[in-house]
């Protein structure tokens, strides 16, 4: 009986196994997800439920991609100083505007700027639009511009030194001087000019620093010139609207001036830096874009210098240098032609005097005695007996050749 029942609980053992297996296959079969076929037909979404899901969620609720990220930029590209939107159907050009110290104003040149901006708003013919942009200030510009002054104010000093020896050797004692108060003059600049270099690096060296910007954005469609745009190509209709929009940038300039405003319309790369600040306000402190363009990025690979441009600079260099000796001769030489005409007109200064003179004696010779008329004659043409440099220089020549007859003349004598 025993023997019996173990075969037979084996088997219920194995029929429960088999049973629980299948159950569990199953349970995972049945709890899988379910693949939704799609169908052929797409439900288009209307623009109200789309603005409604995009106030609701977002604007991209799934991963971004390239035509995404484009999208989001809200502009197709950036060409000939103007940013091109809507599928190249709204052209936008931008003015930077520079400000002006109102509160330093006395109270009629604010008025004279308030009623200037009156003027500008009431010469507007077109909508514009005005954006503030808080950026971190930039010192590298300034400070390369400082150091490239303060070289250049070293190469002038050194070609004053030149200049200095030059006169010095010459003996001229007017133009020595002049030139050694321009070096004086040309070192405290420089003294300055380090200091104040000195100073924007230490300032450079604090982030905190910011700036704002303003800027008159102004904007022109295709649909403003009109219809029958088909019969042009891609390139008029950015050339027309390009001059359709320069016009306006110079009209909102040219009344901005009338406010003492100054304006500048911003070149492409300009434009790119504006948006990539927009974009990449973090970012843009630590990657400056002026960097990335300085460094060629953009390139595919970098070369050196032309040989035809390096001998053009070599040849440049040589005519400076024989221009500035051209010019330190030409100086010395018109000196010493001036103190020459100077000398001579002093001569002729005596001359006409002794002339002058004259004609009074003659007046009075009625009331002199003729020898006292004939003796202030006399001492009248002794005065005034100046010689020329150059007939000095002649008696000097022809000094030591007399002064050498003589001594053969002795020799003979003996």
């Amino acid at each position: 009986m025993g023997t019996e029942v173990v075969p037979l609980l084996e088997v219920m053992m194995v029929f429960i196994f088999i049973i629980m297996a299948i159950l569990i296959g199953l349970y995972f079969w049945f709890s899988r997800p379910k693949k939704v076929k799609v169908e052929e037909e797409v439900v288009v979404e209307t623009e109200e439920e789309k603005r409604k899901r995009e106030e609701k969620y977002g604007k991209f609720t799934t991963n971004l991609n390239r035509e995404s990220i484009l999208e989001f930029m809200e502009f197709d590209e950036i060409v000939d100083n103007m940013i091109v939107r809507k599928g190249g159907t709204q052209f936008v050009m931008i003015l930077q505007c520079n400000g002006v110290n109102y509160d330093l104003m006395s109270e009629q040149e604010k008025i004279s700027v308030e009623e200037g901006f009156v003027q500008f708003l009431n010469t507007l013919r077109f909508p514009i639009q005005l954006y503030i942009q808080s950026r971190t200030l930039n010192l590298r510009d300034i400070i390369e511009g400082y150091k490239a002054r303060v070289d250049a104010l070293t190469v002038d000093i050194s070609k004053l030194e030149a200049k200095i020896a030059q006169a010095r050797t010459n003996g001229n004692r007017a133009l020595r001087e002049k030139f050694e108060f321009e070096r004086r003059r040309k070192i405290n600049i420089l003294e300055y000019g380090m200091s104040i270099t000195d100073y924007v690096e230490k300032l450079s060296a604090n982030k905190n620093v910011l700036q704002q910007k303003t800027y008159v954005v102004l904007s022109y469609y295709t649909a403003e010139l009109g219809t029958g745009l088909d019969k042009y190509s891609k390139e008029e209709i950015y050339n027309m609207c390009f001059s359709e929009l320069y016009t306006r940038c110079q009209n909102v300039a040219s009344a901005l001036a009338t406010s003492q405003v100054s304006s500048t319309i911003l070149d492409s790369e300009q434009l790119a830096e504006l948006l990539y600040i927009a974009y990449n306000r973090d970012e843009s402190e630590m990657v400056n874009l002026s960097k990335a363009i300085d460094s060629q990025y953009d390139s595919l690979y970098s070369t050196g210098k032309d040989v035809l441009q390096k001998k053009q600079e070599k040849l440049d260099q040589e005519i400076n240098i024989a221009a500035i000796d051209l010019a330190t001769d030409s100086i010395l030489k018109a000196d010493k032609q001036k103190q020459i005409e100077e000398l001579e007109l002093k001569i002729n200064k005596e001359e006409r005097i002794k002339e002058k003179a004259n004609e009074l004696l003659d007046s009075y010779q009625n009331q002199l005695d003729p020898r006292v008329f004939s003796l202030a004659k006399q001492e009248i043409e002794k005065t005034g007996t100046k010689k020329l440099p150059e007939e000095k220089t002649k008696e000097k020549e022809k000094a030591p050749i007399k002064k050498k007859t003589v001594v053969k003349r002795k020799r003979i004598e003996k």
